[in-house]
């Protein structure tokens, strides 16, 4: 077997289950969950419409670069989602759709690592921390030593990248962001992205840039920045070293259709393709025509923003004056402060009020310097309808409440 396998951490929801265990809550409450961000809004029945319509072409294998239609969809999306230059995003050179983001930040990072030789140092993979674990899991197969950088709330959670030593960035070959985050909802501004892909061309190092929350945001005069759209600004067109990756799953609703895409510079498209070739993941045809329909249609997509922003408005008027909590940049976490450690917070509060939450410490790791960034708060997931996560905040607002006696 592959030793680093011994190096993956439990998944934060194991954890979160053995904290569970311990206690037993009210039977007179129904159970709120707030902790798996796992949207709860009803999936667009035109494409449910497309998908089913199209279940004889199950007869069919589908290629690992999927059809031309559903890459260069993508390819218009993009453009014009980023306000990118009109024909430097093709889905024939710079696309390549992927059963959704978790596999393909795995994938990718296994392609992207150059092993080092036995008796040398490890490559790092720089990551956000907290974080989505996958970044930790996929590099410690990758041969990559992971490198966590604290997101803080003294740094608006966004880590501080001027602090980075230059033997660190010599070593970084593949350099992970999340905006807007999971968990912390902060999104990472034009300048600081500039920065980056500067540094990337200094030390030559990728940059993925996860970014499937992007269109979940409070002011439609203000969408989240995203990379490729910053490559745009600065007149990088090829998209050199930068590689972004989206979903369906929250921007549409669908987790289950297991659909999002990888774009970028094509000198990456193309090797990483090769790689899927024989890692074996295709997209079925009805779900790329299902997904094309998808990406074509920006009302549900409207729809679903309206949906959370009543809810955020919500839940925090009804939570800030008990919780150091306030509307994240954009994405459907809270990233809440608690009064107590933040399990023994999670686990009273669902003994309590069968609430769960996720205890941030389940998200991060001990940086450099000993510190855990996570620790003292937690993610409430605004997935649940208006109505659960209203009655959800009260009851978190009770809990804390009584904390306080």
């Amino acid at each position: 077997m592959n030793p680093d396998l011994h190096k993956l951490q439990p998944y934060p929801f194991e954890k979160l289950a053995k904290l569970k265990a311990g206690v037993t809550p009210p039977v007179d409450l129904d159970h709120i969950a707030l902790s798996i961000g796992e949207p709860k809004h009803p999936s667009p029945a035109f494409v449910m419409d497309e998908l089913t319509r199209n279940l004889d072409k199950l007869a069919n294998y589908p290629t690992t670069a999927g059809t031309i239609e559903l890459r260069q969809t993508i390819a218009d999306w993009a453009t014009r989602r980023f306000k990118l230059q009109s024909g430097s995003l093709t889905g024939a050179d710079n696309v390549l759709p992927v059963l959704g983001t978790r596999e393909a930040i795995f994938a990718f990072t296994q392609c992207a690592i150059d092993r080092a030789p036995a008796g040398t140092e490890s490559p790092l993979l720089l990551s956000p921390n907290p974080f989505y674990q996958i970044y930790e899991g996929a590099a410690y197969l990758s041969g990559a030593e992971p490198y966590y950088l604290s997101c803080t709330a003294e740094n608006n959670f966004v880590p501080d990248f001027d602090s980075i030593s230059e033997s660190v960035w010599q070593r970084c070959q593949l350099l992970f962001l999340c905006s807007p985050s999971n968990p912390t909802g902060a999104v990472t501004d034009a300048k600081t992205l500039a920065k980056l892909i500067a540094l990337s061309d200094q030390y030559d190092f990728v940059i993925a840039s996860d970014e499937c929350y992007s269109e979940i945001y409070f002011d439609e005069a203000q969408p989240p920045v995203g990379l490729l759209e910053v490559c745009a600004q600065l007149g990088r067109h090829d998209y050199k070293n930068c590689m972004v990756f989206h979903s369906l799953s929250k921007r549409s609703n669908l987790p289950g259709l297991r659909s999002g895409f990888v774009a970028g510079d094509a000198s990456l498209i193309k090797p990483f393709t090769s790689y899927r070739t024989y890692h074996g993941c295709a997209m079925s045809l009805p779900t790329q025509l299902a997904s094309i329909a998808a990406w074509n249609d920006e009302a549900h997509v409207l729809e679903n923003r309206d949906k959370y922003r009543d809810k955020f408005a919500a839940v925090v008027e009804i939570l800030s004056p008990v919780m150091d909590v306030k509307f994240p940049d954009a994405g459907f976490y809270l990233w809440a402060g608690t009064p107590i450690a933040d399990d023994l917070f999670a686990q009273g509060l669902f003994e309590q009020q069968n609430v769960t939450v996720l205890p941030g410490s389940y998200v991060s790791r001990a940086d450099q310097a000993g510190n855990l960034p996570g620790a003292g708060r937690v993610r409430m997931a605004l997935v649940a309808t208006l109505d659960e996560c209203v009655e959800g905040a009260w009851r978190i607002r009770r809990y804390v409440e009584s904390l306080k006696g």
